[in-house]
């Protein structure tokens, strides 16, 4: 009996040596949680036994139980390492469409050679679907697909509103409005330039110039060129109000690439004696295609139109000023950067300004964590674990995720250290067991 404690207790201690080594192994480990080896006793009993001078049997190894404490937070300048602090884990499939997920604290992701969010195993990190708001579609695991970052911004978009506001010097010279040249600083007071884009997203000039007629008082005229070439307004009367109740035309005389001379009418911005704007408030343009100006060529979408609005421009005594001056339009964008946030939405940013929510980071939960099977650097789920439990960064009891963090091993090293020299006593302990028992027998078998 002695032997069979003693072996009992030799094979206990070497089962903690080899978790304590473990521990020690992984202690540098992303995401890797600890093992703890527990023990129960062995005591067998009959009916028919004197259980007061009975011996247990010796010991076994009831469980090797990983331990899910929070490990700390290493910070990085990779915006795809994540980590959680809290509770939850990773859904990651081995395969697109594959629904055997696994599960994972280890935060190292990365791209791979598809543009695909990925771990160090080539898994795919799973994620819910999102609205166009950033809101998700769907929270159930049934839901989540694997989050592949696009390259471009998506379609451009072409600008139809273009918003100015100035002042324009009430104390500025006349000019003559027949005079008129946009290739002549002298022949107009003022002068603005914005960048515009067609449907196909390149980027064109749109340069305003702005003439304070003769005989008037309190009244402005503005001519709009696109790339150079003048583009009329439409639904306008072309004229102004001069000082003595006469009305003047705010046509002026070019001549084009092809030699044809041509008119183009300006729009009238009006103000009061206090500077104050009493004009419209915006101005649309002809269509900048064939049919129209001319400005965009075939393969654009010739109807694109501008509207030139004015918020707010006022006639002061003093210097020409821009106060603001924004179009709506968009090129082509190229990807930038990804920011995910703590509830573990996924946005990309763009070359052009923009930002598009893409995924929401897949979380998930359950009920018995130490019922997970181990596989690998990852678990799966188990009858005893439980179902998985999905849900969003930060919602209910789920924990946050750390964008450019990694959540390091939670082995302290120092108690694994301490949990060695105990295991290794142990060991030795048992062994000095079974020596004795070994030698007991051989006196009783030298007996004559």
């Amino acid at each position: 009996m002695s032997f069979n404690v003693a072996l009992s207790g030799i094979a206990a201690a070497q089962t903690d040596l080899d978790t304590t080594s473990n521990n020690i192994a992984n202690v540098n480990t992303v995401g890797f949680k600890e093992s703890r080896a527990e023990f129960d006793s062995v005591y067998a009993n009959s009916l028919f036994s004197n259980s007061a001078t009975k011996v247990g049997d010796g010991t076994s190894v009831a469980a090797v139980a990983q331990q899910f404490h929070q490990g700390s937070l290493k910070f990085t300048d990779n915006p795809l390492d994540l980590a959680i602090t809290g509770s939850g884990f990773f859904a990651t499939a081995s395969d697109i469409g594959d629904k055997d997920l696994s599960y994972t604290r280890a935060g190292t992701f990365k791209l791979n050679d598809e543009n695909f969010i990925v771990d160090n195993s080539g898994n795919y990190l799973q994620a819910f679907p999102v609205n166009e708001d950033g809101t998700s579609a769907s929270v159930s695991l049934s839901t989540t697909q694997p989050i592949q970052l696009p390259e471009t911004a998506g379609t451009p978009e072409a600008t139809s509103t273009v918003e100015i506001g100035l002042n324009l010097p009430a104390g500025d010279d006349t000019l003559s409005v027949s005079a008129f040249d946009p290739d002549d600083p002298d022949t107009y007071n003022n002068a603005t330039s914005v960048t515009i884009y067609d449907s196909l997203g390149e980027a064109r000039t749109m340069n305003t110039y702005y003439v304070k007629p003769e005989d008037t008082s309190g009244q402005w005229i503005a001519y709009m060129t696109i790339d150079d070439i003048p583009v009329d307004p439409v639904d306008t009367t072309g004229t102004y109000t001069k000082s003595d109740g006469t009305t003047g035309t705010t046509d002026y005389t070019f001549t084009n690439d092809e030699g044809i001379t041509s008119t183009q009418s300006g729009v009238v911005l009006s103000f009061d004696s206090s500077g104050g704007y009493t004009g419209d408030d915006s101005f649309v343009f002809q269509e900048l295609g064939q049919n129209g100006a001319g400005v965009l060529k075939e393969g654009t979408d010739g109807t694109q139109q501008i509207t030139l609005a004015f918020d707010d421009p006022t006639q002061y005594a003093s210097s020409f000023e821009v106060t603001s001056l924004d179009q709506d339009g968009l090129t082509v964008g190229r990807l930038t950067g990804v920011e995910i946030g703590n509830d573990g939405l996924v946005k990309a940013s763009y070359s052009n300004g923009t930002s598009e929510p893409l995924a929401r980071v897949a979380m998930v939960r359950f009920r018995n964590e130490q019922g997970l099977a181990q596989t690998g650097s990852s678990w799966s789920a188990s009858q005893s674990s439980g179902d998985p439990i999905a849900g969003e960064g930060g919602e209910g009891s789920f924990g946050l995720i750390n964008s450019a963090a990694l959540e390091q091993s939670n082995v302290d090293l120092t108690t694994e250290l301490v949990d060695l020299i105990s295991a290794q006593r142990n060991f030795q302990a048992n062994s000095r067991s079974l020596e004795i028992s070994n030698e007991l027998q051989q006196t009783i078998l030298q007996i004559r």
